[in-house]
């Protein structure tokens, strides 16, 4: 039986030292001028265009979203995150088992491998790929254009069957991430949810967001693959 597993990217494959979070606040001051865009803003689980939204609101009192500064600070924030994400940090790193089960799930030529993230594309390839794991997505579905993080299972599932990727029901397709945002999105279509307490979330709050299967971390790749068969 064919299976389809979309993995999210922060929290639940990398950590990044807040890359992000800087990236966009230098983004904030290169094109607006505003410092401190960001404080107090939710980043987990949700999308870029959701975050970059709420900033600007912040930042222009009519509440207006024009998509000429968001065109500008998205250019910007992808220059900074080129260089962010290269500075050493202690709270950055491939988390643990995420490179093994990859592998694992690679091999297999019943499951298909893809993203399901709240970043923007290019900013999920210059994460991924300075920890060298883009090499394990041949595609994804990203957060550029929607603030509805819910919408991204749609649209996987349609590239998926664009591709020829069809699995027999939705019980055969996977959701893993960090947060509730996560498993929501999964069952948004009725797939599964597996939740990794490698985030801001504990296992308990995972639990309680619906999660069908919740594990501390990936490490354990024979007790992973064994649930997701």
């Amino acid at each position: 039986m064919q299976k389809l597993v979309l993995f999210d990217i922060d929290g639940t494959l990398v950590l990044t030292g807040r890359a992000g979070l800087r990236a966009l606040d230098l983004a904030f001051c290169d094109v607006l001028g505003v410092e401190g865009a960001l404080e107090g803003i939710a980043f987990a689980g949700r999308t870029d265009r959701a975050i970059l939204e709420d900033a600007l609101r912040r930042a222009d009192p009519s509440g207006h979203v024009d998509r000429a500064p968001l065109d500008r600070l998205r250019e910007s924030y992808l220059a900074h995150l080129s260089r962010a994400i290269a500075e050493d940090r202690p709270d950055k790193g491939v988390l643990p088992g995420v490179r093994p089960l990859l592998e694992a799930l690679g091999e297999r030529p019943s499951v298909e491998l893809a993203l399901l993230t709240g970043n923007l594309e290019e900013g999920a390839r210059i994460k991924l790929e300075h920890f060298n794991l883009w090499r394990y997505f041949g595609w994804g579905v990203f957060g550029g254009t929607t603030t509805d993080r819910n919408t991204l299972m749609t649209e996987a599932l349609q590239t998926a069957h664009r591709r020829g990727v069809c699995p027999s029901s939705v019980d055969a397709v996977f959701v893993v991430g960090d947060t509730p945002y996560d498993v929501a999105c999964a069952k948004s279509v009725g797939a599964r949810a597996l939740g990794v307490a490698t985030g801001p979330y504990d296992a308990t709050t995972l639990r309680a967001s619906g999660a069908d299967e919740v594990f501390d971390d990936l490490a354990d790749t024979v007790a992973l693959l064994k649930w997701l068969a």
